[in-house]
């Protein structure tokens, strides 16, 4: 069967703390399981060769490239959070931006009461929605 997960890639061996930082602060998160480059490499040892993880519910695979690449994550692929209530919606905001960047402060939009887009440390976007 053909089955396609989303693929994070970090650079620079921050994938374990990105894992560990989802985990902590995102609702519906865990990690499975983590496989580990080893002294033989080819990536520095203890970084990551594959994790299998969940994020807010999505199931997601992990990685820690060992090759510099000149690329790295682009807002135009974002986890999309549809939060419960405005306690939720603040505190993931605050959390998840916290050393990224506010793309799109909270605020009404138009389709939602209120609505912001973020990076948080590690790069990766965060579209947060007061459903």
């Amino acid at each position: 069967m053909t089955k396609a997960t989303p693929f994070l890639m970090f650079q620079h061996g921050k994938a374990q703390a990105a894992l560990d930082f989802y985990a902590e602060h995102v609702p519906d998160s865990r990690i499975d399981t983590v496989e580990r480059f080893g002294p033989d490499g080819p990536g520095r040892e203890g970084t990551i060769i594959r994790a299998h993880a969940v994020i807010a519910g999505q199931p997601v695979m992990v990685h820690d490239s060992f090759i510099t690449h000149g690329f790295d994550f682009t807002p135009s692929w974002s986890f999309f959070l549809d939060c419960d209530d405005a306690a939720t919606f603040d505190v993931l905001f605050a959390t998840l931006s916290e050393g990224g960047g506010v793309l799109m402060p909270p605020g009404n939009y138009g389709w939602s009461s209120n609505f912001a887009w973020i990076n948080d440390r590690f790069g990766v976007s965060w579209q947060l929605n007061l459903a």
